[in-house]
């Protein structure tokens, strides 16, 4: 097994405690920080996606797979800057206004993360005006909003409107959470719905990645 191999195994396994010692092994090996995201790493990450997209794993095995991701990305951060390697795209993501539920965001930006894209976090009980500023302030090319209240759907129509009307180009933009269907997502003119956050992230880089190529 190679080394980059084993850091994706790693991931899979969600041994946190193993990814330091298999990236510092990389890195001595004169293997170059991107390749080691990208082949090692992200390899690692979307195949936890797809096992937990198949029922395979659940949301505590993505979690900790998760953190185990997040221990290698830290290590690689500083190696990625100073060789120039910047993430293909930003996503911003957050739970819309009067909706304070973020297990499903939280794993919708773990997802997006092992896809490839550098995610800003907006939290909960975002409004539109927030995700409009964050556009504005960032080159965002997606937009993933999550609600698990049918009282708190119709924020997402608001948004959508508010990024359409302001926003120029406008960014990619994806709904999900557990009342919503792709019916309310062509209803409200967003681009796509993910049932769940692997299949959202998979949908993400379809629409942001071949734009980006």
């Amino acid at each position: 097994m190679s080394i980059l191999e084993a850091i994706a195994k790693s991931i899979i396994d969600y041994d946190e405690q193993a990814v330091p010692g298999l990236i510092g092994r990389a890195l001595s090996e004169n293997l170059p920080a991107k390749r080691i995201l990208e082949e090692g790493l992200l390899v690692g990450m979307a195949e936890v996606g797809r096992r937990f997209r198949e029922g395979e794993y659940f949301i505590p095995e993505v979690l900790i797979a998760a953190e185990a991701m997040k221990a290698g990305t830290e290590i690689l951060k500083p190696h990625l800057v100073s060789q120039g390697v910047r993430a293909a795209a930003i996503a911003a993501v957050g739970t819309v206004r009067g909706d304070l539920h973020d297990i499903g965001k939280n794993l919708v930006a773990t997802m997006l993360e092992g896809a490839g894209f550098e995610v800003v976090d907006l939290g909960v009980d975002v409004s539109a005006e927030k995700f409009v500023e964050v556009c504005r302030a960032r080159r965002v090319r997606l937009i993933g909003l999550s609600a698990l209240l049918t009282t708190t759907m119709p924020a997402m129509g608001d948004i959508v409107r508010r990024l359409r009307e302001e926003i120029q180009p406008p960014p990619v933009i994806l709904i999900g959470g557990a009342p919503v269907t792709e019916a309310y997502a062509k209803e409200i003119g967003a681009d796509g719905y993910g049932r769940d956050a692997s299949t959202g992230a998979e949908l993400a880089k379809r629409f942001c990645f071949k734009q980006a190529s």
